[in-house]
């Protein structure tokens, strides 16, 4: 019997825990996630506020018309996520790639979310919808990226700046060499899903609207 280990059987799967690793995984774990939110803390704290202002006026402007918003992956999460939202502030919003999702005019405000600039999906629809007349707004942290050259507004958040050169985290400390820890686009996303938030209580209070009133537009058939 080995007393460093233990078993765990859930829907006829067994799972083998190390007792010894285990403080190595809590390890990562917290400095993850303090990491992230160091990231989305100085990411929050550098945006430029001119930015978010004229972003705030556009989305104003855009409420008794039509606002689409795209985003890929996790980024497209995000999207849902402020769409949701609008749709509670009494914003007539759609996601792009829905089926219910009508066709882009000019009137409408284009909204997408990248944080490389370069998510071939964004950029294609981003292009489609300068051609068309929309206006385009971009959060990305790559303001010189293809999907800034289609944007009449860029709102830059800053993300990742760089990607690890050793996989694994105890390696890397070993060297003396600290990299990120977060994957991919992970402070982007979390900064941008708590930008966007900001942005509706802001836009709440401009709006004068209370939760209460966000509360009667939350779906009742889940």
């Amino acid at each position: 019997m080995n007393l460093n280990k233990i078993e765990i059987v859930e829907r006829g799967a067994v799972c083998v825990v190390y007792l010894d690793r285990i403080g190595e995984y809590m390890e990562s774990l917290k400095k993850t996630t303090d990491e992230i939110i160091d990231g989305a803390r100085e990411a929050l704290q550098s945006l430029d506020t001119p930015q978010v202002e004229k972003m705030l006026e556009l989305l104003l402007a855009a409420r008794e018309r039509r606002i689409l918003i795209i985003g890929a992956g996790r980024s497209g999460l995000v999207a849902r996520a402020f769409a949701m939202r609008l749709m509670h502030l009494g914003f007539h919003v759609y996601v792009v790639g829905e089926t219910i999702t009508p066709a882009l005019e000019e009137s409408d405000l284009f909204l997408a979310i990248s944080g490389s600039g370069t998510t071939t999906f964004v950029v294609a629809a981003a292009d489609i919808a300068k051609r068309v007349g929309a206006t385009v707004v971009a959060i990305t942290s790559h303001p010189d990226s293809q999907l800034g050259k289609f944007a009449d507004h860029i709102v830059t958040l800053k993300g990742r700046t760089k990607l690890a050169e050793k996989r694994d985290y105890f390696s890397r400390q070993i060297m003396g060499v600290y990299e990120p820890l977060a994957p991919l686009g992970t402070l982007f996303e979390t900064s941008c899903s708590i930008f966007l938030d900001g942005v509706i209580v802001e836009l709440m209070q401009r709006l004068k609207k209370t939760e209460e009133d966000l509360r009667k537009r939350h779906a009742t058939i889940e």
